[in-house]
C-alpha cells in the first residue's frame, strides 16, 4: 500500500518526509498513531496496560459527567487537535471540547484548542508532556492541562490564567483535585492508582448527579 502526496510516495513501511497537516492527516491507518511537528509526522510508541488502562478510565469518568451535565463533547486518541495555525498537530490521550467550542470539530480534527486536554506519561513521553507539549498546549489556550503519570503515581493540574500562562491548581490537603472548567468535577487523585477504581455509578453519586 502506498499514499501519494504532493512530492513523495510514502509506503507502509517508512515515514514521509516534510510535509503540510493536510497532507499529513491524509496518510493511511498505518500513520494514525501519530503527531505532526514542524512538517514531520512523529510515530507514537505502543504502550503499556497502566497507560492504557488510566486513559481509558479518565475519558469514561470524563465522558460520564459531561454527557450527564450535556456540557459538551470528549474525544480521544488518536483524534487531532491544531491549537493554532504555527502549531504541531497533536493527539492527546482525552480532551474535552465545551458546547460553546464544537464548531471547532472537524471531521479529522479540532481546529483550535480543546478546554481541557489529559496526557497519560509514559517514561518516553515525560519530557514531551511535560515540556514540548506543556508550552504548546499553554501557547495554544487549552484551559485546563492534566498531567497523570501512571508508574510515579504523580497528578499534577495546571490552570491557564488570564496573562496566558499555566499554574498549578491546588489540590487540597484531602487529596481532592475540583476542575475549574467542568464546574462539579473533582477526583480524589489516589482513586487513579487504586484497582479497582471507583465506577461510574459512584462517581455520579459522589457529584450529587442522580
Amino acid at each position: 500500500m502506498s499514499v501519494q502526496l504532493k512530492n513523495h510516495t510514502a509506503t507502509a513501511s517508512e515515514v514521509p518526509g516534510y510535509i503540510s497537516y493536510e497532507e499529513f492527516l491524509e496518510l493511511g491507518d498505518e500513520f494514525r498513531h501519530a503527531e505532526w511537528v514542524d512538517g514531520k509526522v512523529i510515530l507514537m510508541s505502543a504502550v503499556t496496560d497502566d497507560h492504557s488502562s488510566l486513559c481509558g478510565y479518565i475519558s469514561h469518568v470524563m465522558h460520564t459527567f459531561v454527557e450527564a451535565r450535556e456540557l459538551g463533547e470528549v474525544r480521544i486518541d488518536p483524534f487531532q487537535m491544531k491549537t493554532g495555525p504555527d502549531l504541531p498537530g497533536r493527539a492527546p490521550d482525552v480532551m474535552f471540547i465545551a458546547k460553546k467550542n464544537l464548531r471547532r470539530i472537524r471531521k479529522m480534527y479540532l481546529d483550535g484548542p480543546a478546554d481541557v486536554v489529559v496526557e497519560v506519561i509514559s517514561p518516553k513521553t515525560r519530557s514531551i508532556d511535560r515540556g514540548d507539549k506543556f508550552y504548546e498546549y499553554e501557547r495554544g489556550g487549552v484551559r485546563e492541562y492534566w498531567l497523570l503519570d501512571p508508574e510515579r503515581r504523580q497528578a499534577e493540574f495546571y490552570i491557564l490564567g488570564r496573562d496566558r500562562i499555566y499554574r498549578p491548581a491546588i489540590v487540597g490537603d484531602d487529596g481532592v483535585f475540583r476542575s475549574t472548567v467542568l464546574k462539579g468535577l473533582w477526583l480524589n487523585v489516589a482513586w487513579l492508582w487504586k484497582s479497582p477504581r471507583p465506577t461510574a455509578a459512584r462517581l455520579l453519586k459522589e457529584w450529587g448527579i442522580d
